[in-house]
């Protein structure tokens, strides 16, 4: 689509990150100065304190990946590959999900997971790229940790193994609900936290429920109508009472990662200058010539060519300086996607 022909590029295989850094906070780090448009590199991201001052509020999506990734298989024998994103009209019963080789089914097959034949789901038809499956029973993030596993993402061409239940959650992983990690959140670790906190940098929480749309491509209706994707949000009255308490005194607030910011230009009342407590949904699309009031510093990873994800962050920076950043980081070899490396832009 010619509209995101400037935010396209060649991304080379061995630049997809398709296994975690050893430590979490090991990977490169590259800090954006906007006012002066300059980025250079930090040793690595366990550095990042380096650059942050006593007061700044580093805000973090507390979501957990749930296991919702699931082998089914028919009665024959033949199995099929899904990823369960979330009832419908909150009944625990009916899922919209993700179903490869959907065609072969007929409405009314039951499904069961490999190996766990008491769990039972009733083929009931599709909707555009999605696929309805009935439970028998009512299904909790629980009964997924029996039968299911984390749901990687896609472009790491691999299966999961042992150490992704571990490095494809964050340290704040507290509530369960999302399809995919929110991946600045990543690179923090334990240690990492205690010393930025003694340094005097405050962690708020709001939750996001990161679904697939954010590995779909964009279409030309996003792009028109200017939303995407629906996904849960909530921010609490206390993180609002301490973010607005942040705001009065004039100091920074940083979202770690764009489900983060999502939700802080979600609820951020631009007029009052003040953050809302919320619980909904949302499908803001932020691009380009969008003016982001709500934060002053982005921590976020290398996202795919022409996604939503890099329209977000070079709507929080200039798309020029975003681009550059992004050339840098092709041409001295930096990690990219979800197990990638990260920036901080200021």
């Amino acid at each position: 689509m010619d509209f995101l022909e400037e935010f396209d590029f060649h991304l080379p295989e061995e630049q997809i990150a398709r296994f975690p850094a050893k430590n979490r906070d090991e990977s490169r780090l590259l800090l954006v100065d906007q006012s002066k448009e300059s980025f250079w590199e930090a040793p690595h991201f366990r550095n990042i304190g380096q650059w942050l001052l006593p007061g700044d509020v580093l805000v973090f999506n507390d979501t957990k990946v749930s296991y919702r990734r699931v082998f089914l298989q028919v009665e024959s024998g033949r199995i099929h590959e899904s990823i369960f994103l979330e009832t419908v009209d909150d009944s625990s019963f009916v899922w919209t999900c993700i179903l490869k080789n959907r065609a072969k089914l007929k409405l009314g097959d039951i499904l069961c997971p490999v190996g766990f034949p008491n769990f039972q789901f009733r083929y009931d038809g599709k909707e555009e790229e999605l696929s309805l499956l009935v439970s028998d029973k009512e299904i909790s993030d629980s009964d997924f940790e029996i039968f299911g596993t984390i749901p990687i993402p896609p472009y790491l061409k691999r299966k999961v193994i042992e150490e992704d239940k571990i490095r494809y959650q964050t340290i704040f992983a507290k509530k369960s609900g999302s399809v995919a990690a929110p991946t600045a959140g990543l690179h923090f670790t334990d240690t990492l936290k205690e010393e930025l906190v003694k340094q005097g940098i405050e962690f708020v929480p709001v939750n996001l429920q990161v679904g697939y749309g954010t590995f779909r491509p964009l279409t030309a209706e996003q792009w028109q109508t200017k939303t995407l994707h629906k996904e849960k949000y909530e921010i609490t009255e206390e993180t609002a009472n301490r973010l607005n308490r942040a705001k009065k005194d004039g100091r920074r607030i940083i979202a770690i990662g764009t489900t983060s910011l999502r939700v802080l230009e979600t609820v951020f009342d631009s007029q009052q200058q003040k953050y809302k407590v919320g619980l909904g949904q949302t499908d803001i699309f932020l691009s380009p010539g969008d003016n982001i009031k709500s934060v002053q510093g982005l921590i976020t990873n290398f996202h795919l060519p022409k996604s939503s994800l890099l329209l977000l962050v070079s709507a929080f920076a200039n798309s020029r300086l975003v681009m550059n950043v992004y050339r840098y980081a092709l041409q001295n070899h930096f990690r990219f996607y979800s197990y990638g490396d990260s920036m901080f832009l200021f």
